[in-house]
């Protein structure tokens, strides 16, 4: 007689061995998940238009630079805008209007700057 409190043991099941093949009852995502990596991509597109625009601006472009970084702000409001929200990686912070709001504002405030600045 087993001790009050005691359950018995069961044993572990033997792991079945893998055949790349998908059970019966598993259901594929029809449109697949993206790699971690690949839903980064426009962050980084934007990033490096971003630096680009800075290093035109650090050797004395003052009028070339924001534009630069204009387009880099635009660029990031057209991802955000037209890519979905699983597929657009670090741009999406807030809601998709307020960001697509803030960086268009963002983007022709530079432009503006761009325009009215004195070649130096």
């Amino acid at each position: 007689m087993a001790p009050v409190g005691a359950e018995e043991a069961e044993e572990p099941a033997a792991p079945e061995p893998d055949t790349g093949e998908e059970p019966a009852g598993a259901e594929r995502d029809p449109a697949g998940t993206p790699p971690a990596w690949l839903v980064q991509v426009p962050y980084f597109l934007v990033l490096a238009t971003l630096g680009a625009g800075t290093v035109v601006v650090a050797a004395a472009y003052f009028k070339r630079g924001p534009a630069l970084i204009a387009i880099a702000l635009l660029l990031a409001a057209g991802f955000r805008l037209f890519l979905p929200p699983e597929r657009v990686g670090l741009l999406a912070v807030r809601e998709r209007w307020t960001d697509v709001a803030t960086l268009v504002t963002l983007a022709v405030l530079l432009i503006v700057l761009a325009w009215v600045a004195p070649q130096l």
